[in-house]
């Protein structure tokens, strides 16, 4: 068995014992040509930012024209762009306008020149006569005439003010904690409330650190909370009571322009078992400023924001959602915006859980219909209540597959139309597919065929969908089908991946295995070198995430091509990802095998069960050398695989670990790690059992992250120094959470993995440039 190549120089040759000898020729030759110079510039060449110089994953985002299905979109390649216009009905696709004569025009206008092919614009409104375009160019704001192109400039359209009420009159603010409204015909102003104070004050959200930051760099204020009733007679906000949140402190040592003297920003931020903060509702009237409470218990919020509210058509009534400690419960309320009565008018609860990224809720009938996602048949579906009575009125998919979303309600039809994954046999079970039903649950049809994952966009009338679909080895394709049958009517675009193809790269591959239970399947993917030599021996690398909230290995093209892995492919590695037992995306049962089990069995078993049968079907993967990276959960994950299972995992890079479940935001982890607070948090820390570490590790975390503290990490470099434990440490100055795809610290990832894993010395010094369409770099440092 191979052992890892130290980072330290070897003995000579010469005074090496035999069995270490012998294991450094046979390394030497196994790594070969990987990690060198050439490999480094080749990785680099498959970086995101270059991959998108040469392919444009196809991509539509239709403009709607005044609610038809007419639309038009904005074409790019390369560096050219194009606006389109499409009519379903004609099955007609062509420019918006004379481009060349709009250019011409517009050069002419402003006295400079402009391309026909780059117009200096990327968003634009079409007039409702569809006669003209305005856009704003150049800091100046122009109207075209499409017939002619003729250009003429225009005054700037004022933006719609923050906070301001939907017919334009007033204007809600904060001033001193309290609430506020400013008339915009005269200026007047009026106090809506005189009782805010600090730390409990009206119409403002718990701030992320981030915000703080950027507010003392830019001179930013807080956005007001406040939702505004149709009529804009009334508004809904809420009074936060932070008082008794606990807080964390970040240290800000690098100042913008050059100050040599730190500083520092404290935050609200919430431990599990902690005392939440709460948000008390409360509407008012604007012609009497009356002030109607919400007749409801606070609103305790587990993290930073705050409350929203959704208001009826009608404006008399009052919507929101509110989830029980732990999310052990989800309650649907309605509000009465006269009384402020308030009832519960759908509710669900759960001895474990509930997901609120599967417990979707959709109001129909002006209010008075709901439909609401549930896992509680032990696959996610649809349920339609009765919002008055609170009455299930009808289960709308059932079966062992999982409705992900709801696209799309056409009341009129009686029609839901929605993305779901699992229900077409043979097929990868994470693989979105659109389908319709029935308000009473009849009729359901499929709408996609393909076998690839879907995203969609629902024309206005509910007549045509743009189908983008595709899978990693499948190059995205965006389509235009009719809804009532889900026949193709015409391709809009199509991604061409020939550019990527001549530089060698080949399609990563999906890979079906079992879980350590042996049973149970689950889901891999594999990036290889574009110099692949069967006969080598590489080592391998995994990108984990074991996130209970989402599934994670790519499904869809943009996310296999553009995600990195191949970059480090490159270097001479195999790069894997799994999605385990645990994850979402799946049954309840898979699912709950992560709850209070974050760092328990299930995860990181499932992912070396993979792993070996992987390598059973690829002798050329070396599982001697095995190691992993990942951010944020990833970061955890990366850690606690290497003290669980040090015989396996031999090189980790750890960036922005959550490393201890008590010390990271309360939602996330008392959502799936449970409440109260007991010995299982402790157990499942990487603090607690940092003794393990047997590997070569770095630690990454950014200073200014506020998403997961930087103490996280530094409460595990205490835990590893006490225990005389050797590993590296990286501190980021204005680093926020995860890497921000610094170059630096992509190469730095890549340096650790060639010197410990290959046990190879990396280029030395060497710098990633990556470039846009125009040749300027993206990255700068």
């Amino acid at each position: 068995m191979l052992t890892p190549q130290k980072t330290e120089p070897m003995f000579p040759n010469w005074y090496a014992p035999a069995g270490l000898l012998g294991a450094f020729v046979l390394s030497s030759i196994l790594s070969f040509g990987q990690g060198t110079l050439d490999d480094y510039k080749r990785a680099e060449q498959f970086l995101p930012g270059n991959l998108q110089r040469i392919v444009k994953n196809a991509e539509v985002s239709p403009h709607f024209i005044n609610e038809t299905s007419r639309f038009w979109y904005r074409r790019t390649e390369h560096d050219k762009k194009q606006f389109v216009l499409v009519d379903p009905m004609r099955k007609t696709r062509v420019p918006l306008f004379d481009h060349e004569k709009l250019a011409a025009r517009l050069s002419h206008a402003a006295h400079r020149e402009y391309s026909a092919t780059n117009l200096p614009f990327d968003e634009l409104e079409l007039a409702k006569d569809e006669l003209s375009i305005g856009f704003e160019a150049d800091g100046t704001r122009w109207k075209c005439v499409l017939a002619d192109g003729e250009c003429t400039k225009e005054q700037s359209r004022p933006s719609k003010l923050q906070g301001q009420s939907p017919d334009g009159h007033w204007v809600a603010f904060v001033r001193d904690y309290n609430l506020w409204l400013r008339s915009t015909a005269n200026g007047q102003e009026v106090a809506l409330t005189t009782d805010g104070a600090k730390d409990y004050d009206y119409a403002t959200e718990l701030p992320e650190g981030k915000f703080l930051i950027e507010q003392a760099s830019r001179g930013e204020t807080a956005p007001v909370q406040v939702f505004w009733s149709p009529d804009s007679t009334k508004l809904v906000t809420y009074r936060m009571d932070s008082r008794y949140a606990g807080r964390f402190t970040t240290i800000q040592s690098v100042l913008p322009g050059g100050s040599i003297r730190p500083r520092t920003f404290t935050y609200v931020y919430q431990l599990p078992g902690e005392w939440l903060p709460r948000a008390e509702p409360v509407i008012f009237s604007v012609e009497t400023s009356k002030r109607i409470p919400v007749l409801t218990e606070p609103i305790e919020m587990e993290f930073q924001g705050g409350p929203s509210f959704e208001w009826s058509k009608d404006s008399q009534h009052i919507f929101f959602t509110t989830n029980g400690r732990a999310y052990t419960s989800s309650e649907f309320r309605a509000t009465d915006a006269n009384t402020g009565e308030t009832r519960i008018a759908v509710q669900e609860r759960s001895k474990t859980n509930i997901d609120p990224g599967a417990n979707f809720i959709h109001p129909i009938r002006a209010g008075t219909g709901l439909l609401w996602g549930s896992e509680r048949s032990g696959w996610n579906h649809i349920y339609l209540y009765d919002t008055k009575t609170g009455e299930l009125r009808a289960q709308l998919t059932k079966g062992d597959w999982v409705v992900h979303e709801i696209i799309d309600v056409d009341e009129k039809a009686g029609l839901v139309y929605f993305l779901a994954a699992g229900r077409e046999p043979g097929e990868d079970p994470y693989e979105a597919h659109l389908y319709r039903v029935g308000l009473d649950g009849s009729g359901l049809k499929p709408l996609t065929p393909e076998v690839a994952d879907h995203s969609i966009v629902m024309s206005p009338d509910h007549s045509y969908f743009l189908d983008n679909f595709s899978r990693p080895d499948l190059p995205t394709k965006v389509v235009l089908r009719s809804v009532s049958s889900g026949e193709v009517l015409m391709t809009l675009e199509e991604t061409d991946v020939g550019a990527v193809l001549k530089l060698g790269w080949k399609y990563p591959e999906a890979f079906r295995g079992k879980a350590a239970d042996g049973v149970t399947d689950i889901y891999g993917m594999i990036w290889r070198p574009s110099n692949l030599d069967p006969k080598k021996k590489y080592p391998v690398i995994e990108q984990v995430y074991t996130g209970p909230q989402g599934f994670f290995v790519p499904k869809s093209f943009g996310r296999g091509i553009f995600g990195s892995l191949q970059a480090t492919a490159e270097l001479g590695f195999v790069v894997v990802m799994v999605d385990g037992r645990g994850t979402a995306g799946r049954s309840r049962a898979f699912h709950e095998v992560s709850y209070k089990n974050l760092g328990g069995v299930g995860g990181i078993d499932d992912h070396i069960a993979m792993l070996h049968q992987m390598a059973a079907k690829y002798p050329y993967m070396d599982l001697t050398r095995a190691g992993l990276y990942g951010g944020s959960a990833g970061g955890y994950d990366t850690v606690h695989a290497m003290l669980t299972h040090p015989d396996f995992y031999k090189v980790g890079v750890s960036i922005s670990g959550n490393h201890d479940h008590r010390m990271d935001k309360a939602w996330w982890n008392e959502l799936w790690m449970g409440y109260p607070v007991g010995d299982h948090y402790r157990d499942q820390s990487n603090v607690t059992i940092a003794e393990k570490l047997e590997g070569k590790l770095l630690l990454i975390h950014g200073d200014l992250d506020d998403n997961v503290n930087p103490s996280a990490t530094l409460q595990l470099v205490d835990a590893l120094i006490k225990a005389n434990k050797d590993f590296d440490l990286l501190i980021v100055p204005n680093q926020y959470h995860g890497d921000g795809g610094s170059p630096y610290l992509v190469r730095r990832r890549w340096d650790y993995f060639v010197q410990n894993l290959l046990g190879v010395t990396p280029p030395k010094g060497f710098k990633i440039e990556v470039e846009n369409d125009s040749g300027k770099p993206v990255w700068k440092h």
